[in-house]
């Protein structure tokens, strides 16, 4: 967390030099499958970071935010945003997600789920915090790392037992050919994915 709190000021534009494209994605993804009221609902955002995906949110409507981090650094710069009702400081995986259960109707995550940041059991976390009926919308990327595969089956596993459960309802699922440069190939992009659930009413 020490890296992200240095980083913090510099996060947005370090990303936009190696095409970093998963925040501009997720949101025209859940924007184009999502027939709310933009202004009314309330969205949780976790691990977000400077406030990007919020700030791309806003543009289309969304107007009322919950972040969530575990960097104290990058909260200060979402603060800076002015986006926010609520900023909460939290190491996920470590520490439980700080939201109220059945308290919103959007969750968002984009760019956590992977090896390393944010261990696959938060996901029942992110259910658990949507409204009866609201929105969970995530994003991921495909590292080429053995640690990366194993992560996407487990995540992939996890999804679908809590659909099997009754949990939740997958909506829509996309690839991504250009979640970000690999920062180790030249003119090469790592895919991704995105996923969006609904969850159930009872």
């Amino acid at each position: 967390m020490k890296l992200y709190d240095q980083w913090a000021e510099t996060y947005e534009q370090d990303h936009s030099l190696i095409g970093y494209r998963a925040p501009h994605q997720t949101v025209d993804f859940l924007n184009a499958n999502f027939s709310g009221s933009r202004e009314e609902v309330l969205v949780l955002d976790v691990a977000c970071g400077s406030g990007w995906v919020a700030k791309l949110m806003a543009e289309l409507g969304f107007r009322n935010f919950v972040g969530v981090d575990g960097s104290k650094g990058m909260l200060e710069q979402a603060a800076k945003t002015g986006l926010y009702q609520d900023l909460r400081l939290a190491l996920l995986g470590t520490e439980p997600l700080p939201a109220q259960t059945d308290g919103f109707d959007v969750v968002m995550v984009v760019g956590a789920l992977r090896d390393g940041f944010v261990p696959v059991s938060v996901v029942r976390e992110l259910c658990y915090a949507a409204r009866p009926g609201g929105y969970v919308c995530m994003s991921r990327v495909d590292p080429k790392l053995e640690s990366g595969d194993k992560y996407k089956v487990c995540l992939e596993k996890e999804l679908q037992l809590m659909e099997d459960e009754g949990l939740w309802t997958r909506v829509i699922s996309q690839e991504m050919d250009r979640y970000m440069m690999d920062v180790y190939y030249d003119d090469q992009y790592l895919y991704g994915t995105m996923y969006l659930y609904r969850k159930s009413l009872n």
